[in-house]
């Protein structure tokens, strides 16, 4: 399977953003991309209120999109905004084109390095696993980079890849947490990890996350196989299909899995844990008899 990582940088102004997709999916087309991934926050770039210019999974903005994966023949992934409630918006990604419509709100939310995502946006629910050309293929996005049962739940569900949007947060480290934590994930779940990131804009960074580019295609086996630097780029690639077949054969991590040791240990956890708050009652009801004693003696 070819894809695309387009790793582009969006403004505020979700028109101008959805032209720059429209240009960049008809270069991966003529490249013979069959999926154009485009990164978390394609609608507008984070930093921007986002209430106002949230719209709908059937809107103008995403059916603009459609209407480019329609002309070119392709599937388009790309970050966008839906309303939520509260006065919030959902992360989403939008995954449409051939034989393809579907969508992934973002689980975990960015409520870090100084950071409260969870301020103006709502977390979503469940896992999305979609199917191109007979291949799954699962969606994530940006912190979802830091907890890897996502991922192996991707693959649990038959995805050969996951496809990870972001706009990653710059700061002392960040880029070097960025390259583990997708080659982590990639050999945690034996599946390609295809991971696309905002360009780096070449501000000065602030709170909010607005990338740093670095975008890569991990192999099954946790090795990095294509790069991009910081700058805005387009990187096609081939996923071999088989490897991932061949690694889970040779490093079967998910087949050697023992969910059920840890589950009854969590269980017996909170056994012990409510039998040290029952003992620690027991001891206060036996000082408070001792003290009773005590009155009754004087």
């Amino acid at each position: 399977m070819r894809i695309a990582l387009s790793q582009l940088t969006t403004g505020p102004d979700p028109g101008k953003n959805l032209r720059l997709i429209e240009e960049w999916t008809q270069r991966a087309a003529d490249a013979g991309a069959r999926v154009v991934v485009f990164p978390e926050a394609s609608m507008a770039c984070f930093g921007t209120p986002l209430e106002p210019l949230a719209e709908p999974l059937h809107g103008p903005w995403a059916d603009g999109v459609r209407e480019i994966a329609r002309a070119t023949g392709t599937t388009v992934v790309a970050g966008m905004f839906t309303p939520a409630d509260g006065g919030k918006v959902t992360n989403t990604l939008l995954a449409t084109g051939p034989g393809v419509e579907t969508s992934y709100d973002k689980i975990h939310l960015y409520d870090a390095f100084g950071y409260r995502e969870s301020d103006t946006v709502a977390a979503g629910s469940r896992t999305t696993v979609m199917e191109v050309d007979g291949v799954r293929l699962g969606l994530a996005t940006c912190y979802d980079v830091r907890f890897p049962e996502l991922f192996r739940a991707h693959a649990d569900a038959g995805a050969a890849a996951t496809l990870l949007a972001a706009s990653w947060g710059a700061g002392p480290g960040k880029l070097d947490q960025w390259e583990l934590l997708v080659r982590a994930r990639a050999l945690d779940a034996t599946l390609w990890l295809a991971a696309v990131d905002q360009a780096d804009p070449g501000t000065v960074p602030g709170s909010a996350p607005t990338g740093i580019g670095h975008s890569r295609i991990v192999g099954p086996d946790g090795t990095v196989r294509h790069a991009l630097d910081a700058e805005p780029g387009l990187l096609v690639a081939d996923l071999d299909l088989d490897e991932v077949t061949a690694v889970r054969k040779k490093t079967s991590v998910l087949a050697n899995r023992r969910p059920e040791v840890w589950q009854t240990e969590a269980s017996q956890t909170e056994i012990s844990q409510t039998e040290v708050s029952q003992t620690e009652v027991s001891q206060t009801e036996v000082s408070q008899t001792e003290v009773s004693q005590t009155e009754v003696s004087q």
